[in-house]
């Protein structure tokens, strides 16, 4: 069963003042670890999540993206410590597309990325093409470098009923972890390489988000509160 995966950071006695230099160093880390040196979209959520967005951009992808410490100074215009700054920023991973995509993707039409929570917001300028695995052979599944966006926020003491004593001070949020298990498909020698190298670049963009950060803890975990490693460990073994 596919689950979505996130990553929660903390730091010392973090004043609000200093979110924002925490946020851009952890969207800087994106650009070196197979994803964007530009921020797509910035939002900001006042109180709860069910309230509606105070401040909200859609800057567009690729070179329309909006640097990382311009975006974060425009959502952290409005300072509160009851308010949440979330940024979509794109990343790319191996992905195994079903017949239905592989004939889209033949046609010219590719699988939308979701965009802000508000549907309404124009999504800008279309995002670059997929590329396709050099591993493939003429029967085997169609793999392809989709990029996909990641939501990383940073939470304000009294966001949500101070969610960032669990979520994080930055939580990242990069949605379903089907990449790094591909559990509804046959694991065959060139799928499990393919996912291999998903999760290497997961652990790497992970590593390099603490270390330059500053965090002095994080936790990789899931909304089931299933281990990653341990199902990970069983789909390579089975593999094997």
């Amino acid at each position: 069963m596919a689950d979505t995966l996130y990553l929660s950071l903390w730091y010392p006695n973090l004043r609000l003042a200093a979110l924002g230099d925490k946020l851009a160093l952890v969207l800087g880390q994106f650009a070196a670890h197979g994803g964007e040196a530009r921020v797509y979209a910035a939002t900001t959520w006042p109180i709860h999540w069910n309230e509606s967005p105070v401040f909200q951009r859609i800057y567009g992808h690729g070179e329309h993206g909006a640097e990382p410490r311009q975006a974060v100074a425009d959502a952290l215009e409005l300072l509160h410590d009851d308010y949440a700054y979330e940024f979509q920023i794109e990343w790319t991973l191996w992905e195994m597309e079903t017949g239905q995509e592989s004939a889209e993707a033949s046609t010219g039409s590719s699988r939308p990325l979701q965009l802000a929570r508000n549907n309404n917001v124009n999504p800008g300028p279309s995002s670059p093409a997929a590329t396709e695995s050099p591993f493939q052979g003429e029967n085997a599944a169609r793999w392809v470098r989709q990029p996909r966006p990641v939501r990383v926020t940073g939470f304000g003491p009294l966001f949500d009923e101070a969610a960032y004593e669990q979520d994080g001070h930055i939580r990242v949020d990069f949605g379903s972890d089907g990449a790094f298990l591909q559990e509804g498909a046959e694991l065959s020698p060139d799928a499990a390489r393919h996912v291999e190298e998903n999760v290497r670049l997961l652990v790497s963009l992970a590593g390099a988000i603490e270390k330059n950060s500053g965090a002095t803890a994080r936790l990789l975990w899931s909304e089931l509160g299933e281990s990653l490693a341990q199902r990970l460990a069983a789909r390579l073994g089975a593999a094997n």
